[in-house]
This record gives C-alpha cells, sequence and structure tokens, in this order.
C-alpha cells in the first residue's frame, strides 16, 4: 500500500531571479502591448451549464489581440463567446484562461479568432508595437 500524504507533490524551489526571467520571457513573447483601460463590451456565448447568455460585461487590460473580461457567469476555458463593442461592433473570441474571481465575479483572459483588421481595430485605439515598448522595470 502506498501511503502518499494528500495535497500538491512538492515542486523544486524556484529562486525568484529565476521566476523574473521567466516573466520578462513571457512579456517579451507578448503579440502586442497591453493597456491598462477599462471599456465596457458586451458578451453572448453559452456558460458552463450550456445556457446561453447576452450580458454587459467590462474588458480590462486591452491588447490588440484581446482583453480581460469580468462577467457574472462562469465560462469554459476553450469555449467561444462573441464580444461587441459599445460601436456595434462585433468580433468571435475564445476563452484562454481564468485569471481570478475578485468578490464573485469570474475574469477571463479572451483572445480574438481572427486576426483581421476588424479584430485589430476593435478598441478603436492604436496599440504601440512591442518592440518600441520598454521591458525595463
Amino acid at each position: 500500500m502506498n501511503m502518499k500524504p494528500a495535497g500538491h507533490p512538492h515542486k523544486p524551489h524556484r529562486p525568484l531571479a529565476a521566476i523574473a526571467n521567466v516573466r520578462t520571457t513571457q512579456a517579451n513573447k507578448r503579440r502586442s502591448t497591453r493597456m491598462a483601460l477599462n471599456a465596457r463590451v458586451a458578451l453572448t456565448g453559452e456558460d458552463r451549464q450550456k445556457n446561453a447568455f447576452n450580458l454587459p460585461a467590462r474588458a480590462t487590460n486591452l491588447n490588440m489581440h484581446g482583453a480581460a473580461v469580468a462577467l457574472h457567469r462562469e465560462l469554459t476555458v476553450g469555449s467561444k463567446i462573441v464580444v461587441r463593442n459599445q460601436r456595434g461592433m462585433q468580433v468571435s473570441a475564445r476563452v484562454v484562461a481564468q485569471l481570478a474571481a475578485l468578490q464573485g465575479v469570474p475574469t477571463y483572459a479572451i483572445e480574438f479568432v481572427d486576426n483581421d483588421d476588424k479584430a485589430r481595430n476593435f478598441w478603436g485605439i492604436a496599440f504601440p508595437s512591442n518592440s518600441s515598448s520598454s521591458h525595463a522595470s
């Protein structure tokens, strides 16, 4: 009988410098710069229980390829939704991760499915390219 303690398996301890290097590498791989802006949007799709919804939401950390959205529904990672901005433009997006749940409201990372002009201009702002952004802290 194999008696292992319950809980998470032991992970090797990584120094903080190694973790900071991973984060810097991930930031360097970003397709576009995140902007700490908020936008009101409407999301349409199916929640985790397969119930259809069409609800207002708040998008934050906007970038050319998506955003983080807070929504009073539980979504499935990998599911597709439609995002509509205040100008009436809509694009298809994919839920790529659940980021957090602040005060009971889940926040999800979404990315636009298409990389066409409609998606690139969805937020109505110009994003600086990653090559021109500074990675210094």
